[in-house]
């Protein structure tokens, strides 16, 4: 059985895809990037409130889905300066700690608005 999430930014509806998808144990949550529910950018300026913004909405739909944070075992940032990623991980170890997913950080990629500093995809496996 399929279940989607919607966050309701602009780009899930122009695009045609979700926030994330659980299929059987699997889920995994869409490129996520700091604009909120009213196509609003939260924290222009600046990376870590972006990114840890990132990660409390990556955690409500991993919510809706039934998993949490501990659920992850993979996270893929795509960064537009590699220079701020001593931020990404500060904002990284405060969701992850003891959690401890397998982690990819790309440095000096091209995002849909150039206020944005980072965009963020997880992997989760709800456990038996």
């Amino acid at each position: 059985m399929r279940q989607n999430v919607h966050s309701g930014i602009q780009w899930e509806r122009r695009a045609a895809y979700c926030r994330g998808v659980k299929v059987g144990s699997f889920i995994a949550i869409a490129g996520t990037v700091a604009f909120n529910e009213r196509d609003e950018l939260v924290g222009e300026g600046d990376a870590y409130e972006q990114i840890a913004f990132i990660f409390r909405k990556i955690e409500a739909a991993l919510a809706k889905l039934g998993a949490s944070m501990k659920d992850v075992v993979r996270t893929r940032t795509f960064m537009t300066d590699i220079d701020q990623y001593p931020i990404w991980e500060r904002a990284h170890k405060e969701a992850f700690d003891g959690i401890d997913p397998v982690a990819t950080c790309i440095g000096n990629a091209v995002l849909m608005d150039p206020r944005l500093f980072a965009e963020i995809e997880v992997d989760a496996i709800l456990s038996d």
